[in-house]
């Protein structure tokens, strides 16, 4: 481990949630997550820090994608400008923030434009038109993990809103409507399973108003998680594209009975680098960041006391490390010349889950200290019972974690009875619930006065359950009878 004098100790002290966007800028830079500083605007220097969290992010996904019977590939970056412009409503909605390359060399244009991908669905399509032929070619299922390119006009914020940005993209063709349903409620569970019960961020699934649908889908679903200023995050969205872009691209099938017909397709979209924001948001404190034991950077650390003193002491925090590396958890030992101190307080802002504290005492008892990042307590425990307590201890600071969160997204969903009760639960950081004429295009007028009366927007209606209009029963926009209830926020 590199030097490190003591004049450089980190320490970090920001209310989250009264002052969340000085803690969040701050964390980032503390934190050595990202380094903005690069010269072209919307774009950042992934960090150690932050990559590492990532990688372990991207291994819970693919990891369930692959059970579940994706396969992996890997799509070129760009896509010709024919590809795009094949689906009408998908090129509408995204060619405003294309990125396009028109040359090569000394100013050389190219015969077609290329566009860096925004989102894959003209690549990967194109290439299901020459590999789908028959019924015994379905379901199809696919992933890919890349980055992808979009000119928000829209002001940047690292990892939340970019203008590249780092994520799973799952494709895949059906025989039929029902089939192609299921994959979306799968969809939804994988983002459950990932990212609710292992990253421990909650969420909310909704069904998006089909004002706010992705461009060129049947219906859109989508998880929100919300920030400590009462903004909602986009998470993982997940699309039933029906049979509109296997027209446009001839994703064609034979069936059992020789008939033909369009192939139906989903399409699922884990944005990694945004998710990894969340999880940063969502569990980290006033004294930085705290990651759940499976995906932290660096899980346990050790900090020898005195061993300048006792080389004995850096022997055994060295032999801990490797009997622990040997067990898949990713330790080190922070030998730097710096009082332990600093030491403390640089890794609880890094969020590292478990510091191990060894010293001459320590060596001599045959006992450990150690430090629980999540409950900010220490305990002794025997040095035998090492390797059990992390196991043991590891998924406690993982569910400790997320029931925390959890308690805390609970309470910032409240009833709303009129616009001024959203605006006050908005302004105060909630989550409104209330009732809606509907989420059909016919309702585009009374969400086009959320956004412009409200400064927010309806996100759509629950997935997980059917909820019934409640009190009047009757729009809270236009006063009309309601036909679903809605919740309405403020977004990134």
């Amino acid at each position: 481990m590199a030097k490190k004098k003591e004049s450089e100790k980190t320490t970090f002290s920001i209310d989250k949630n009264k002052n969340f966007s000085e803690w969040f800028t701050e964390i980032i830079k503390t934190a050595e997550l990202a380094d903005l500083r690069y010269n072209v605007k919307g774009f950042l220097v992934f960090q150690p820090w932050s990559v590492l969290c990532m990688e372990a992010m991207y291994d819970c996904f693919e990891s369930a994608l692959q059970r579940k019977g994706h396969n992996p590939y890997w799509y070129p970056t760009v896509i010709p400008e024919k590809n795009f412009y094949v689906e009408k409503e998908h090129v509408e909605g995204f060619a405003p923030e294309v990125f396009w390359v028109t040359e090569r060399g000394a100013g050389e244009k190219l015969e077609e434009k290329l566009a860096l991908r925004p989102t894959s669905e003209t690549a990967f399509y194109q290439m299901f038109s020459l590999w789908i032929r028959s019924h015994r070619d379905l379901p199809f299922k696919t992933y890919q993990r890349a980055q992808v390119f979009r000119h928000e006009t829209k002001a940047t914020r690292p990892f939340l809103r970019g203008r590249e940005f780092y994520w799973i993209e799952a494709h895949c063709a059906f025989p039929s409507l029902e089939e192609s349903q299921k994959q979306v409620l799968e969809d939804m569970e994988t983002t459950k399973e990932v990212m609710g019960d292992i990253f421990g961020v909650p969420f909310i699934f909704f069904e998006r108003p089909q004002w706010d649908k992705f461009a060129g889908a049947e219906k859109t679903f989508a998880a929100d998680v919300i920030a400590p200023d009462g903004k909602v995050i986009q998470q993982p969205s997940t699309h039933l594209l029906g049979q509109n872009f296997s027209k446009a691209f001839n994703v064609k099938f034979t069936d059992k009975n020789g008939k033909e017909d369009f192939a139906f397709l989903t399409c699922y979209g884990p944005a990694i680098s945004r998710i990894f924001a969340s999880i940063a948001i969502t569990h980290g404190d006033n004294k930085g960041l705290r990651f759940p034991f499976e995906i932290a950077p660096l899980q346990i650390v050790i900090v020898p006391i005195a061993f300048d003193k006792n080389k004995k002491v850096l022997e055994k925090a060295r032999k801990l490390k490797e009997q622990l590396r040997i067990l898949g958890h990713r330790t080190d030992v922070d030998d730097k010349d710096a009082m332990p101190g600093s030491k403390f307080f640089y890794w609880e802002m890094k969020g590292v889950p478990l510091r191990i504290e060894i010293g001459p005492k320590e060596l001599k008892a045959k006992k450990l200290v150690v430090f629980r990042r999540d409950t900010g307590k220490k305990q002794s425990i025997t040095e035998k019972s090492l390797l059990k307590f992390v196991e043991k201890t590891g998924k406690e600071i993982s569910a400790n974690l997320k029931a925390e969160a959890n308690r805390v997204f609970k309470g910032l969903i409240r009833d709303a009875n009129s616009k001024e009760d959203i605006r006050k639960i908005i302004d105060n950081k909630g989550i409104a619930r209330c009732n809606f004429c509907s989420i059909d295009m016919k309702s585009a007028e009374c969400a086009a006065a959320v956004e412009k009366e409200l400064l927010a927007t309806v996100r759509g209606i629950r997935v997980d359950k059917s909820e019934n209009p409640f009190g009047t029963g009757n729009c809270v926009i236009c006063g009309k009878p309601a036909t679903k209830i809605v919740y309405i926020a403020r977004q990134y």
